[in-house]
């Protein structure tokens, strides 16, 4: 899998840099695409995100809410011509494909191949929809975060379960109590230092980055909330992290005939890997 974490920065950025170039601009219900040139990318590019929002917000149990990003409200996404330009504009790192703006609801990448509309904005789009829903303050896990982004790619769903499976065997996994605390910052140093990671040891899964592994297995966590007990109850589990509620408190809440806390999260989970 790729290191989405090498791909994509998040963070803000201010708009200044984007009010120089002379930018093209097509309207759709809950997105604006600005581009440079190649109108028809740019038409494909908002015909798919507007498909994307309504399918993930519905596959998050979200639809009840999904008129968040109206009239002056839309999400903004940034096309340029090619990456020299992207980089020229944004300062980023010579190997980075784009970037997100949650503050101001911004996507900015450029015109590059299908992995853009496959990949890289369904997996943004989702960050957005899922920080809009729970918002900033409540004790929301990285790897839900992630998981969801990565889950939100359809192409990986196919996959991730038959790899999570080859993980599994390997025992490269993270317990989870030990997923739950990392940080950006902690997956960062974990990446750096594979030898002293919190990871079941196994000379096999020395080739494995660490960072491949948490994306995998954040992703295969939140698909198997979903797939296993439905998207009404994981809407239920986010709103009881947004209200406030520890995350154990969210899982009994949300889950309660099933799951009583993150240690029977993880007995349930790989026994639907094992499966």
């Amino acid at each position: 899998m790729r290191k989405f974490i090498a791909i994509l920065l998040f963070f803000s950025f201010f708009l200044a840099p984007y009010t120089v170039w002379a930018w093209e601009e097509i309207k759709g219900e809950h997105f604006i695409i600005y581009y440079l040139e190649q109108k028809p990318f740019a038409e494909d590019v908002l015909s798919q995100a507007e498909r994307y929002y309504r399918q993930i917000a519905s596959d998050l149990g979200y639809s009840r809410n999904s008129n968040f990003w109206t009239w002056d409200k839309r999400v903004k996404i940034y096309i340029y011509t090619d990456q020299q330009s992207f980089l020229a504009a944004t300062n980023q790192p010579l190997w980075s494909q784009g970037l997100a703006d949650y503050t101001n609801k911004m996507i900015i990448s450029y015109n590059w191949n299908k992995g853009f509309s496959e990949s890289l904005l369904p997996h943004e789009i989702a960050h957005l929809i899922f920080r809009d829903f729970v918002g900033f303050k409540g004790e929301v896990p990285l790897w839900l975060d992630e998981g969801v982004a990565q889950w939100s790619e359809l192409p990986k769903r196919s996959i991730s379960k038959s790899v999570a499976r080859s993980y599994l065997k390997k025992r490269a996994f993270l317990p989870l109590i030990e997923l739950t605390k990392l940080t950006q910052e902690g997956l960062k140093e974990l990446d750096q230092n594979q030898k002293n990671r919190p990871m079941l040891s196994n000379p096999e899964t020395i080739q494995d980055s660490p960072i491949n592994i948490f994306y995998l297995q954040a992703a295969s966590l939140v698909g198997f909330l979903i797939e296993r007990y439905g998207t009404d109850s994981f809407a239920e589990f986010c709103r009881k992290l947004r209200d406030g509620s520890s995350l154990n408190q969210a899982l009994t809440s949300a889950y309660s005939a099933h799951i009583s806390g993150i240690e029977e999260l993880q007995e349930r989970w790989l026994a639907y890997l094992r499966s």
